[in-house]
């Protein structure tokens, strides 16, 4: 609305006043960046990051030539030689970008392992064609407003807010279904459908129909898109670990943004293709004595001049550029379909977060016998759709990469879900407990510092040898818990203090990494080999398989001994005893050796010999590996070692048996066997 009030003057203190649509935001933008630097304390360990700069540059060189293109292409025409330099400028731009991330691996701008995610991918990609169906829609709505009701800038603006009215009530509800269900997969899919829904009824309204149609219609855009904005960011972020929901929620705004410029491009290319050849038809197929076509390519450029010409030529005018609309409306209404249909094949993970809803802070007067109230919601109430569902694979398996440092699930920071017990009260603080890893060892040493929703400090304390903690708090009410210790991944919970103690014990995960390269041979790198990582008590903590490049990783690791396995086809397993020191960061490179194939046939003077006994006895003359010929007299002995053996061939050895004979006709069989054993019937 004040873009629009501002687009109203000519000219505002010496700059033109369209201007003021992008200006108005400045010093908006300030005032939220100087509440955010004043409120925002947000606890965080400080690390040391590669910046991917090559990686932004090849992003902007990829994605500025397309923005030109799309902005100008209409004048230029798309098949025009400078769109087509902007279009090879541009795919040299992506080639460039996904070599720099390949390259760039964990630290990449976007790394590129977040796409082996089904669910991230399809979230990405549905967003992307959600940004086109909505920023192509909500375009086209001023311009029905202002164009063919002709009203100003300002009244246009006012007339928006259904659309945003709907947008509003569509994300509250949405957040609610997803805080209170954990589930959030449907509100995309039904949201695109009613997108859809509105934009083939936008597509109903003609040039005189009353106003509360394009009004309610486009509060039913708004509900759809209320539906999909915040949810599919939500799913991207659910899709991947917690240590790269940044870089999710950014991938997801960037191409839902990518989405809205081809949107907007298209969807005009559209209404400007139609616009001249439905103004015909609403002519009867001639234009009117005196507007030509190059009348009609000047109205194109500046509709500001449609309303002072005469009724007879404005209203088929008017006519035509409401059903060039319609036509721009069902394309919007198909790409939102599409939208829905690739949404359906996303895949729901359960997000990281208790759905269970905040408890209430216990107050002073509450009775001496109810205890305090331990809020585990690390939602702000209003963030809704944080909220998640009861916590899964995020939080119960390690962290593991495959082939090439694509992540699997990573363990939830401590202090949600199950990494947060809270059991009965005990002793005189308003709040103690105990700090422990994974294995149940206690965390000595860790700092625990109490904050309240302002991100003040009011308490701080230390675990002792068997790491306990007690904290005191001045006043009752909601406060948060941080909890950090060296070569651990640091916590956050949030608490209701109340009148009566309360424990809360809580897990550690580590922040190391176990890394290395398998090899054989002379350093030769093997690919598809199984690292496994296991504790003193047998668990397996953590998992990798490698790459092309031979390398492995295992995060999460804390200080303490391992058992570290390598298991690959025809090699000898390796297994060795490691211990990890405590900055919980160790580099250890494996060689696996070789094993051999021995294969050949057992054969006497009148051809191969069936079934034959073939033995491998090594130096020491233990057998080491045996088999059985086949009807052709082969063998085959898969992993050896290598080395020098002793290659055993025998047939069955005789078998005896006692028998005796009279007058009659007597039969006897005999079985032989390896073992020495003859069956007598």
């Amino acid at each position: 609305m004040l873009g629009g009030f501002f687009s109203d003057y000519d000219t505002l203190w010496g700059i033109d006043g369209w201007r003021w649509v992008f200006l108005v935001n400045v010093p908006i933008g300030v005032l939220a960046l100087a509440v955010v630097a004043k409120v925002l304390n947000v606890p965080h360990e400080r690390q040391r990051h590669r910046v991917d700069w090559f990686g932004a540059i090849a992003l902007a060189i990829c994605v500025v030539p397309l923005l030109i293109v799309a902005e100008q292409g209409r004048g230029w025409g798309w098949e025009s030689p400078r769109a087509l330099l902007c279009y090879g400028i541009g795919a040299a731009g992506l080639v460039l970008f996904l070599l720099v991330e390949f390259l760039m691996k964990d630290a990449a701008l976007i790394p590129l392992r977040l796409f082996r995610n089904s669910t991230f991918s399809i979230t990405i990609l549905g967003g992307f064609i959600v940004g086109i169906a909505m920023f192509g829609a909500i375009s086209m709505v001023p311009l029905y407003l202002q164009v063919v009701r002709g009203y100003s800038p300002t009244k246009a603006g006012l007339l928006m807010l259904p659309l945003v009215l709907g947008i509003m009530i569509g994300s509250l509800i949405a957040g609610q279904i997803t805080k209170l269900t954990g589930r959030y997969k449907i509100l995309p899919v039904l949201g695109t459908f009613v997108i859809a829904c509105g934009a083939a009824l936008y597509a109903q309204v003609h040039y005189d129909s009353p106003l509360w149609q394009p009004l309610v219609y486009s509060a039913v855009i708004g509900f759809g898109l209320g539906g999909c904005m915040q949810t599919l960011i939500i799913a991207a972020q659910n899709a991947g670990p917690r240590s790269d929901m940044g870089v999710s929620t950014a991938s997801a705004t960037f191409f839902r943004q990518m989405g809205g410029t081809l949107g907007v491009a298209v969807f005009l290319t559209i209404l400007f293709n139609l616009l001249p050849h439905k103004i015909i038809d609403a002519f009867g197929g001639v234009l009117p004595p005196g507007f030509d076509a190059g009348k009609l390519d000047q109205l194109q450029a500046n509709t500001s001049g449609i309303a002072a010409l005469p009724a007879q030529v404005r209203d088929p005018i008017l006519i035509g550029f409401t059903e060039s609309l319609h036509g721009v409306f069902y394309a919007a209404a198909g790409v939102a379909l599409l939208a829905c249909v690739v949404l359906l094949f996303m895949k729901e993970i359960p997000l990281q977060d208790s759905p269970t809803p905040p408890a209430q802070p216990q107050r002073a007067e509450s009775a001496p016998d109810e205890p305090a109230v331990l809020d585990l919601d690390t939602a702000p109430d209003d963030d809704a759709e944080t909220a998640g569902s009861e916590p899964e694979a995020w939080e119960r398996e390690p962290l593991w990469e495959d082939d090439e440092g694509a992540a699997r699930p990573e363990p939830a920071p401590a202090g949600t879900g199950a990494h947060a017990a809270f059991p009965e009260s005990a002793g005189d603080a308003p709040l103690s407990g105990r700090i422990h890893r994974e294995d149940g060892q206690p965390v000595s040493g860790a700092a625990l510092t109490l904050i309240d929703q302002r991100g003040h400090q009011v308490s701080r304390a230390a675990t002792d040898g068997a790491g306990a903690y007690r904290l005191s708090a001045p006043d009752q009410g909601n406060h948060v818990l941080i909890v950090s210790a060296e070569g651990h991944q640091p916590a956050a919970v949030n608490v209701a203090i109340g009148a009566e103690p309360q424990t809360a014990d809580l897990t550690l995960l580590g922040a190391g990494e176990l890394s290395g390269i398998v090899t054989e041979g002379p350093g030769r790198p093997l690919a598809d080999v199984t690292v496994t990582l296991t504790d003193r008590r047998g668990e397996v903590v953590g998992a990798a398989v490698t790459g092309p490049d031979g390398a492995y990783a295992c995060h999460g690791i804390v200080a303490g001994t391992y058992t570290l396995v390598a298991v690959a086809g025809h090699r000898r397993p390796d297994a060795t005893t490691l211990t990890v020191p405590a900055t919980g960061m160790l580099r250890y490179d494996i060689e696996l050796a070789p094993t051999a194939v021995l294969s050949g046939r057992v054969r006497s003077e009148r051809g191969p010999v069936a079934h034959a006994h073939v033995a491998v006895l090594d130096s020491g003359g233990t057998v080491v590996a045996a088999a059985l010929t086949d009807g052709d007299g082969r063998y085959r002995i898969d992993d050896l070692p290598a080395g020098d053996y002793t290659v055993v061939g025998r047939g069955y050895p005789p078998a005896s048996a006692r028998v005796a004979v009279d007058g009659e006709r007597s039969a006897h069989d005999l079985r032989l066997c390896y073992d020495g054993a003859a069956d007598r019937s």
